[in-house]
């Protein structure tokens, strides 16, 4: 018998006391330190989803195109003509705070073998990152490192990185948030899925050799990080991009051969996840032995071997017989691949070591018949929400034509421009993706910067001929001040603004994956913004009908103050979409193509505000107000317009007002295209010149039309839109001028002025 573990060791393995009695009455006895070790693993947020499974189950995950949805390591869509889209995002938040470069490339790799491991070649990578302030020299080492760790590992695999989005703020100054997506082009008839089953089909142990790397990673990733956390370096993976290039190879021709029943990859507890997943999800068990398993490291004991995370492996069920079928194909790609154990019918994971038992625990107490908990929803929303929704215009200076007044002085409004666009956030990116290479495998149709969401080609295998016009758009979203401020209005217009940029590219929106990055869930704030964010993801999926085909939990994103305090993230579930481009001759880009294109404005019903806008916090330094509500009828309609007038040839450019509003909308359309504009703004209402410059709104979209098109175009806008739209200007040579009704300018910026500030903003705080 076993002796029981002491109240430390069992907090050692991140499990709790209530959680250790249920082990314990599970197994009929106390479980051995391999066993205690595979439950803290398995039993982890990051793997089991004890506190979120309740709010996932109520997402729409069923449509006419979700091939595999919720459960496999990666979805699957119906692109038509024979072509089929695996798609998946996740997180590497804790390892990239504690081993940037190593967090981040270890990502990559990571939610590359989610893709390939259904029989999807990967086609490009994007992704969602957040960092504290870059005044912040921590900060700004954590995003260098990042950075290169993305572009380390993407560029040497051989997959693009074309898209994604950056936020800086100092609500994660101490955790950070690296979000990584990746999708891929199904190369194999059949998906490849990870359900074992045939008792007596052996079970291989392909790829890289088992080290002590990436001991315990998922249960350091269900933990708040405090100081020690430097100390838990063991716990982040060390990839290797060539080998996973050969194991990308060497996968998709084993998959191609028929003899692969199942396959799951070692990613989160390792060798503990992959047996006891592949054996729940089959309805039988896997017996093990470690004694057959290849490593790079001597003295290591069953513990070591089930938590160890070490990079680049996989876990096959094999039809018996071809086994050594499979093993030749690994074997010239200069991999290992073993027969390391069988399917058994009792379904148990049995690990072996020298000839004995070294564990052995039902499949379904690790997998799936795991903790959950009921938490309750607080009845009102929080103190600080309250406090936030009090907020009103009213409080800030009175507006002139000149400007506003802060702290004292006056800022007319070309400086506040100019001050949003050096905003990081806002800013240009070009450092960021100039080290990343995004045009191997030369599909990508347009480059980082050039539009609201990437473009990718979709080259077709086996697929009907008419396919090779067929491409995916791709994009991750979210605005996290305004789901800190109302989680469940800013997950709704997380959702919205993804669909929208696939929208602005000529992209008819499918589907979504998330990465729900939130704090303590256990904290009833943290449970209360959790709780509806889901719902608003789930609200905004129906109304869109973009189903949620798979993703990512990751909470407990805080850190612990000098005073034991925990200090949580904003709120970020960020929303990973994929759009399908029938036709990749017609997409178009944000920036201004002609001079004399006419400009619109499609969707102004709604009117913008200030609450949670970019302009508050960094103009006034105040983080208050509400956010702007989803109108989904208008989102559906607007979104339309925006995709037919594509797809007819007829819009030029297409951009959404995001942060910042309609004004920084604009310069970020001349600063792409090089070319000025002309913008004439109504007032009428006389509301304030700040609301209606720099105010924020879900559901507007501005575009340029030839003004051979005007009459054609505007009829159509009249027929379908109503009185929806706005006619605002002409596009111009060299500058951005804003004029109300009255001809009185209020704006008069050079694009060579935009562009230096915008373009060296997050170089310039690097350099200081």
């Amino acid at each position: 018998m076993n002796a029981p573990f002491s109240p430390e060791e069992i907090a050692a393995e991140g499990i709790k006391p209530s959680e250790y009695e249920e082990i314990v009455q599970r197994l009929g006895r106390h479980p051995n330190q391999a066993e205690l070790g595979m439950f803290g693993v398995m039993w982890s947020e990051h793997c089991c989803y004890k506190n979120s499974r309740p709010l996932l189950k109520n997402f729409p995950t069923e449509g006419d195109l979700i091939l595999v949805g919720p459960g496999e390591n990666a979805g699957v869509v119906d692109l038509g003509k024979g072509l089929r889209l695996a798609f998946k995002i996740e997180s590497h938040n804790h390892p990239s705070a504690v081993e940037p470069f190593q967090g981040a490339a270890t990502g990559v790799g990571g939610i590359l073998r989610d893709i390939f491991t259904m029989g999807a070649r990967p086609i490009a990578c994007l992704n969602s990152l957040r960092f504290g302030d870059l005044e912040n020299a921590k900060t700004r080492r954590i995003f260098s490192g990042v950075v290169e760790g993305i572009s380390h590992y993407g560029n040497c695999v051989g997959v693009p990185t074309v898209g994604g989005e950056i936020y800086f703020n100092s609500a994660y100054n101490g955790n950070p948030l690296v979000n990584a997506m990746a999708l891929g082009l199904m190369e194999t008839k059949d998906i490849v899925k990870s359900g074992a089953s045939g008792i007596g089909n052996p079970v291989l142990y392909v790829g890289s050799t088992t080290g002590r790397d990436g001991m315990g990673g998922a249960s350091f990733a269900s933990a708040e990080l405090t100081d020690q956390s430097m100390d838990d370096r063991p716990a982040v993976q060390v990839g290797d991009p060539f080998l996973e290039k050969s194991l990308i190879e060497a996968c998709l021709e084993a998959f191609k051969t028929g003899a692969v029943v199942a396959a799951q990859d070692m990613g989160a507890a390792g060798i503990t996840c992959s047996t006891s997943e592949m054996a729940a999800n089959g309805g039988v068990g896997i017996e093990l032995d470690l004694d057959k398993i290849p490593v790079r490291e001597t003295g290591m004991v069953p513990y070591e071997y089930l938590l160890s995370e070490s990079q680049e492996r996989m876990l096959f069920v094999a039809e018996k017989g071809r086994e050594q079928e499979l093993i030749d194909i690994f074997q010239r790609w200069e991999l290992q691949a073993v027969v390391a154990g069988e399917v058994i019918e009792e379904p148990i994971v049995r690990i072996l070591f020298q000839g004995e038992v070294a564990a052995e625990i039902p499949a379904n107490a690790l997998a799936d018949n795991t903790p959950i908990y009921h938490r309750e929803l607080l009845e009102n929303p929080p103190e600080y929400a309250q406090k936030a929704w009090q907020w009103t215009e009213d409080s800030l200076p009175s507006c002139t034509l000149e400007g506003i007044e802060i702290k004292g002085e006056l800022k007319s409004w070309n400086d506040i421009l100019l001050t949003l666009l050096d905003t990081p956030s806002i800013a240009s990116k070009k450092w960021v993706y100039r080290q990343y290479d995004h045009q191997v495998q030369n599909n990508t149709v347009i480059l980082p910067g050039g539009a609201d969401a990437a473009v990718i080609r979709v080259r077709p295998i086996d697929a009907q001929p008419d396919s090779c016009k067929i491409g995916v758009a791709a994009t991750t979203d979210c605005n996290s001040r305004y789901v800190y401020l109302d989680p469940l209005e800013g997950a709704k217009a997380a959702v919205a603004e993804a669909a929208r940029n696939l929208s602005c590219v000529g992209a008819k929106p499918i589907a979504i994956t998330d990465n729900l990055n939130f704090g303590s869930p256990e904290n009833s704030i943290g449970y209360w913004q959790l709780a509806l964010a889901c719902q608003g993801i789930s609200e905004a999926c129906q109304e869109l009908n973009t189903p949620v085909t798979g993703g990512n939990v990751s909470l407990y994103n805080e850190t612990v103050d000098s005073e034991g305090n925990p200090q949580p993230i904003y709120p970020t579930p960020v929303i990973g979409m994929v759009g399908l481009i029938e036709d990749i001759t017609k997409v178009c880009g944000q920036g201004w193509q002609n001079e004399g294109d006419i400009i619109y404005l499609l969707g102004v019903d709604n009117k913008p505000g200030l609450g949670a806008s970019e302009y508050l916090a960094t103009i006034h330094d105040i983080v208050s107000g509400k956010p702007p509500k989803v109108d989904f009828a208008q989102e559906r309609l607007v979104q339309k317009i925006c995709q037919e007038g594509i797809s007819q040839g007829c819009i030029k450019s297409a951009h959404d007002c995001a942060e910042g509003g309609l004004t920084v909308a604009l310069a970020e359309c001349c600063i792409s295209g090089n070319l000025g504009a002309e913008i004439n703004l109504n007032n009428q209402e006389k509301n304030r010149l700040d609301t209606l410059l720099f105010g924020e709104l879900c559901g507007q979209i501005i575009v340029s039309v030839s003004p051979e098109n005007q009459q054609e175009w505007e009829s159509y806008l009249q027929k379908n839109l109503g009185n929806n739209w706005q006619k605002l200007g002409t596009v111009k040579s060299n500058k951005l001028d804003v004029i109300l009704s009255d001809n009185t300018s209020i704006i008069s910026v050079e694009v060579k002025t935009m562009i230096n500030d915008w373009s060296n903003a997050i170089e310039k705080r690097l350099e200081s």
